[in-house]
């Protein structure tokens, strides 16, 4: 697909673009309203492909349950294996600037079908929960106070951490916003013990200088707005003496993982990074 096309979307979601004005610039890209219309399904995500791993998969316990946090109850998809009774060391899943909706909730399922406990909290359950509408969710998570969010992640991990299911281990994983909030967690969280970002906006160096978890990073080659940051943040996390690996795809773009997008999904990226992802977390919080 052309880059401009690309580059365009990333802003329309990234940086606050009125949709109208998304639309006629995509129009102009195409050479017509007609033509936009057809690029449209490709980059938008298509949530009814979502389900990787079945919602009612007989090998998962999966249900909703409710953590406090400083800034008020947070709600959560929660998945685990369903055979024995053998505690699992937590993953606390953080979702795109699209809030927890179909896609992540099928990424918590794949976490727990890797023998994790999967703990994937709604950012947006005191504005009542994900709305349906990607648009709308995107603003609020906006509007999201910085440290507010912070605090609710934090709630996440200690929640994850100290759940009956869980062995007392927790870890992260976050993707594009919640990449961005899963660098700051092992910055800033005193019970976390392992963080993976994908494509997420590095945090300031003066708080990648506190990083004290391994981290597993994962980039796109094509991403150059989050990119911009990463040389920084490398430096500082090297400065620290902090443990992370970091792994650039090349050719692909911002969200390559994600499998609902077909204009910027990278199948042979999303299973190699998914592969590091799972043997890091098994190897860190065992």
């Amino acid at each position: 697909m052309n880059r401009e096309v690309i580059a365009l979307y990333d802003e329309y979601t990234h940086e606050g673009m009125p949709r109208r004005e998304f639309l006629a610039r995509l129009a102009r890209l195409a050479g017509s309203v007609a033509a936009a219309s057809l690029l449209l399904p490709l980059l938008e995500n298509r949530h009814a492909i979502a389900a990787t791993v079945a919602t009612d998969d007989p090998a998962l316990e999966t249900g909703r349950e409710r953590f406090e946090s400083p800034v008020g109850g947070v709600d959560a998809y929660v998945a685990r294996p369903r055979a024995g009774d053998a505690k699992r060391p937590a993953v606390v899943v953080i979702h795109e600037n699209r809030g927890l909706n179909a896609h992540i909730e099928d990424v918590a399922r794949r976490v727990a079908l890797a023998g994790f406990l999967a703990v994937a909290p709604d950012a947006l359950s005191g504005s009542g929960g994900t709305p349906a509408n990607e648009d709308e969710a995107r603003r609020l998570i906006g509007e999201l106070d910085r440290e507010h969010a912070m605090s609710m992640y934090l709630s996440a991990v200690e929640y994850a951490e100290s759940h009956p299911r869980g062995n007392g281990k927790a870890g992260s994983v976050g993707f594009c916003w919640g990449g961005g909030m899963s660098g700051r967690l092992a910055a800033n969280s005193k019970a976390l013990d392992a963080a993976v970002v994908f494509y997420g906006m590095p945090p300031a160096p003066e708080e990648a200088a506190r990083v004290r978890v391994p981290l597993l990073l994962h980039y796109a080659g094509l991403d150059t707005r989050i990119n911009a940051a990463v040389p920084a943040f490398e430096q500082a996390l090297k400065a620290a003496g902090a443990r992370y690996q970091l792994y650039m795809y090349d050719g692909v773009d911002h969200a390559f993982h994600n499998d609902t997008s077909t204009a910027r999904y990278n199948a042979e990226a999303a299973r190699l990074a998914w592969q590091r992802t799972v043997e890091f977390l098994t190897k860190e919080l065992a």
